[in-house]
């Protein structure tokens, strides 16, 4: 997979720079989800990866299937895909895109997923606290797990943060076993 990584690099590097030149960081993010969504879907990758379909046909399926969510620059980077046959790599151009995104930013996804859904005021303090933490602008998203049992498990990247009551007696019994 590290091939489709580096392929994907400078697409990725290409439609950031053409989406800070137009101030459009947010509106970029979401086009390129969305196409990366439709490239994902077997059919639609069946019919990309089908060498009897033009570039201009794959294209226009993408953009087609987007509708109005894709303005004339991300339909114009659809088809430069296509034509190289790049559309299928969609996906990992959209992760080099947000990675530099946020390192521009200076913000982090937070994945929080506790046991109990939690309160605007739980939540609000445990982004301040990550803000501290991670000294960047946190984007939360909360999720519920009752296997939790209680407290919660905190994804921010590479790092994981496990305060789960499943993760303590996970750990004890490791502990226990050795």
């Amino acid at each position: 997979m590290a091939e489709r990584a580096t392929i994907a690099r400078p697409y990725a590097k290409a439609a950031f720079e053409y989406a800070r030149d137009a101030n459009a960081f947010a509106a970029w993010s979401q086009g390129l989800a969305k196409a990366a969504r439709i490239v994902a879907d077997p059919r639609v990758a069946a019919l990309i990866g089908d060498p009897a379909h033009t570039a201009a046909e794959s294209a226009a399926v993408v953009t087609d299937v987007a509708a109005g969510d894709l303005d004339a620059g991300m339909r114009n980077f659809v088809r430069v895909l296509a034509e190289n046959h790049r559309l299928l790599l969609l996906p990992e151009i959209v992760a080099h895109y947000e990675a530099e995104r946020s390192r521009v930013e200076n913000t982090v996804d937070v994945e929080v997923v506790s046991a109990v859904p939690l309160s605007p005021a739980q939540s609000e303090k445990l982004g301040q606290a990550l803000t501290a933490r991670l000294k960047r602008r946190v984007r939360m998203q909360n999720s519920v797990d009752p296997a939790l049992l209680g407290g919660a498990v905190i994804r921010a990247g590479d790092m994981v943060i496990d305060g789960s009551l499943k993760g303590r007696l996970e750990r004890l019994a490791t502990e226990l076993a050795s």
